[in-house]
């Protein structure tokens, strides 16, 4: 089993940033993919970013520019720096990790205020 644990959301200001953390712990040998998926009040989860165990990151449309993925590979650690929130950013943030199969952790509250 792995288990993911989320930290970092807050409430915060537009324009302000935030930086989530989720660290990877269990079962591990190797991990391949990590990212950060967020669903908004009354909205789907949708994918923010991603990144690969290479270090290659892919992100949504609506974050380019503002947020920036990154990952600790000795640490089984993903990072998200999120910056110039705007209150369209609020929603529960999930952290997603493929060891074998997709885990994902139970989400962090990000809230911004306009």
């Amino acid at each position: 089993q792995v288990q993911l644990v989320e930290s970092g959301g807050d409430l915060v200001q537009a324009g302000g940033s935030l930086r989530l953390s989720c660290a990877a712990s269990g079962s591990i040998f190797s991990i391949g993919a990590m990212g950060w998926y967020r669903q908004g009040p009354g909205k789907q989860r949708d994918m923010v970013a991603v990144i690969t165990s290479g270090g290659s990151a892919d992100y949504a449309d609506s974050v380019k520019g503002r947020f920036t993925i990154s990952r600790d590979n000795a640490k089984n650690t993903v990072y998200l720096q999120m910056n110039s929130l705007k209150p369209d950013d609020t929603a529960v943030y999930y952290c997603y990790a493929h060891v074998s199969r997709a885990y994902w952790g139970r989400g962090t509250q990000v809230t911004v205020s306009s």
